[in-house]
């Protein structure tokens, strides 16, 4: 028999990714920061573009918060 659907907790979970998104990100911008001109330009562009994909995800999570929420109501 499958599991009943518990969703009670998915903006925590959604909240913390956002956490963990945001801390990535920034450490991602530290570190173009510091060694901008140490690192090779495909490298920064890799690290700019997974910065870019994490603020497109952080968009999304605050999104199914939005929808999570709505549910819960």
């Amino acid at each position: 028999m499958a599991k009943p659907d518990d969703r009670s907790d998915n903006v925590q979970k959604l909240s913390k990714h956002i956490d963990n998104t945001i801390k990535n990100f920034r450490e991602g911008q530290d570190y173009l920061s510091e060694h901008a001109d140490e690192i090779s330009s495909s490298e920064k562009q890799q690290i700019e573009a997974k910065n870019e994909k994490r603020l497109r995800s952080i968009e999304g999570f605050r999104e199914e918060i939005k929808d999570e929420k709505s549910d819960q109501q």
